[in-house]
């Protein structure tokens, strides 16, 4: 047990020696530069003063500096480098002690509190390891981190998490120099209380990246400030996060309500925080996501999260305090099935913003349930208020959306409601589409008798509702012994556009006698069976159809990197689709079908 986590150890250190070259490869160098000092941005040429940018970097560096096992220890080319990325982040630090990322959010206090956040630790193992060399780098540093200080005393926040990221980082500050008004300023973030549902699901439903920062960051606002009931909604996550992986360790992003959302993330964000409450609490659950996280781990982390450095605070990290339990591979769970969310939703009208935010969402998505289950190598979501409300994952065989569209809205229909039944489960989503009447003429402003009334200028919100309509649409998943039934049922009365919508990941190849070309990426899925073959893996789907010719619907687009398959109805209809998952099996130069009975085993 114990030369397993040296070996996780040691391929962290090997993981961020390899980085380091690459940001010392990156490093602007050129002194005529205004980005001299700065690490470029692969991807765009740019070096940013951020929290994935060059402080991101220095915390690698730093990692190396100061480790004996590393092949860069006490490297003066590297300190050099380091220097040199202080010194660029102070030119780069505003005169408010802001950064800017220079893609977005100028000024940024919540930005400037991820860096924060992750020097802050850098600082504490320069300042304290004994190498003189280091004083001038420890110096910038921390004269960076106190310039920060005002603004993050005043900056606010876009988003849920970045309030938990600010409150660290003010714990940080605050441990540094004691000053009590940033406890007195972190107290009023931490007033506003914690957005976690009891099953873990934190506001943004984003399992690729926010959850886990939101995890990390009140880990260090519960050690910084002594609060200990900071740990309870990290370890309802992470418990949650169970049931959010697939067979091949991606975590399931299919209805993220952040930039994650639908794209590739594995466990390698969640290492760090799972292998600290795996210290804590001795919990063989956390030591089994710390070691997923760790087998994923290919790069030490943006900050605040650089695994390497949280190793090197905490070296107790290196020893396992438990053994791993095991994680589940068969399960059905309904995560959110008991939290009140229609009680706080009929309280957002009395919160008084009228619905509205800026530069940001409400997410009254938040608390949406969510259905997970496993089968070996089978995985399965449903999912409510997203754009997709089922998804399949057979092996190397990728169904990674069906969604419904309408001319309704228009666009696609996110179902609201989510019912367990004893075999699968059933979905509803109402829409509401009305008309609105004259303002009333006492609440008519001055200018509506003017030479010139502006639109903007009216209180649309006291227009009367007139001729609302509504769309009820129906699904119903029902599991059964070759794979789904997937029954999808609306009684609109007037003639309607839908289109249902099957996406597939692009390796793999789509089949079938009924499809034809649509748009870029697209095929119309006209009758028949059509089969999505990726390796071994196959999944079948019965049938299609094709009333209406239209190629997308308003509102409506689909991903062109993806395989999608476009069938066509008119309102109202009543269609059922079969889904059978089954592999190719190959004895002897044959190929033969076999399919999956839902229970792991193989029937013929």
């Amino acid at each position: 047990m114990e030369r397993e986590m040296m070996m996780m150890y040691e391929k962290l250190v090997s993981v961020n020696d390899y980085w380091v070259k690459d940001g010392m490869d990156n490093q602007v160098l050129d002194s005529s530069s205004m980005f001299y000092g700065g690490v470029a941005d692969p991807v765009n040429g740019i070096a940013w003063p951020t929290h994935g940018g060059t402080p991101m970097v220095m915390a690698l560096w730093t990692a190396a500096l100061i480790n004996e096992d590393s092949q860069f220890y006490h490297n003066e080319e590297l300190l050099s480098r380091l220097e040199l990325g202080a010194q660029f982040l102070l030119r780069f630090q505003h005169a408010d002690g802001t950064i800017s990322p220079g893609w977005t959010n100028m000024h940024s206090p919540p930005d400037t509190a991820f860096v924060v956040g992750g020097l802050a630790q850098v600082y504490e193992l320069l300042a304290a390891h004994e190498w003189k060399a280091l004083r001038n780098a420890v110096a910038d540093i921390r004269l960076f981190l106190e310039r920060t200080i005002p603004a993050l005393l005043t900056g606010g926040c876009h988003t849920p998490n970045h309030r938990w990221v600010i409150t660290a980082a003010l714990g940080f500050l605050y441990k540094m120099t004691g000053q009590p008004e940033l406890k007195e300023r972190a107290d009023e973030w931490l007033a506003e209380g914690i957005d976690c549902t009891e099953d873990g699901e934190w506001t943004e439903r984003s399992n690729g990246i926010y959850n886990g920062v939101s995890d990390i960051v009140l880990f260090y606002a519960a050690e910084l400030f002594d609060r200990p009931e900071l740990l309870e909604p990290i370890r309802r996550n992470l418990r949650m996060m169970v049931y959010l992986i697939h067979p091949d360790g991606e975590v399931v992003t299919d209805y993220s309500g952040r930039q994650d959302f639908g794209s590739k993330y594995d466990m390698g964000g969640y290492f760090l925080v799972t292998k600290l409450m795996e210290n804590r609490d001795r919990d063989p659950l956390f030591a089994a996501l710390a070691e997923l996280a760790g087998q994923a781990l290919a790069h030490p982390g943006w900050l605040p999260n650089n695994a390497l450095i949280g190793f090197l605070r905490y070296p107790e990290l290196r020893e396992r305090t438990v053994e791993p339990g095991e994680l589940p591979d068969r399960y059905r769970v309904l995560i959110n099935r008991d939290f009140p969310r229609e009680r706080f939703l009929g309280g957002m009208e009395a919160a008084g913003h009228g619905g509205r935010i800026y530069h940001s969402r409400l997410h009254p998505d938040f608390g949406a349930p969510v259905a997970r289950q496993r089968d070996g190598a089978t995985s399965v979501t449903v999912m409510t208020e997203t754009n997709s409300f089922f998804a399949l994952r057979h092996g190397a065989a990728r169904l990674l959306a069906v969604q419904i569209g309408t001319s309704f809205e228009p666009g696609f229909v996110k179902l609201k409601h989510m019912e367990q039944l004893e075999q699968g489960y059933r979905l509803t989503a109402t829409e509401k589409k009305g008309y609105y009447g004259p303002v009333p003429g006492t609440h008519l402003p001055e200018t509506a008798g003017g030479p010139v009334s502006p639109w903007y200028l009216l209180p649309h919100h006291l227009r009367e509702i007139t001729h609302e309509q509504h769309h009820l649409v129906e699904v119903e998943l029902t599991e059964y012994e070759q794979g789904w039934r997937i029954h999808i049922h609306c009684e609109q009365p007037e003639v309607l556009m839908t289109q249902i919508s099957f996406v597939f990941s692009s390796e793999g190849e789509l089949s079938g006698k009924g499809l034809e070309p649509a748009a870029a990426g697209t095929l119309f899925w006209k009758e028949g069976t059509a089969r999505f073959t990726s390796g071994s893996d196959c999944i079948e789907l019965d049938s299609g159809a094709h009333e209406h010719w239209a190629k997308a619907l308003n509102n409506i687009s689909y991903p062109a990197d993806c395989q999608t398959l476009v069938v066509n109805l008119m309102t109202p209809y009543n269609r059922t689709f079969d889904i059978r998952l089954s592999r190719l099996e190959i004895n002897e130069g044959e190929t033969g079908l076999v399919s999956s009975n839902g229970n792991g085993e193989m029937i013929r």
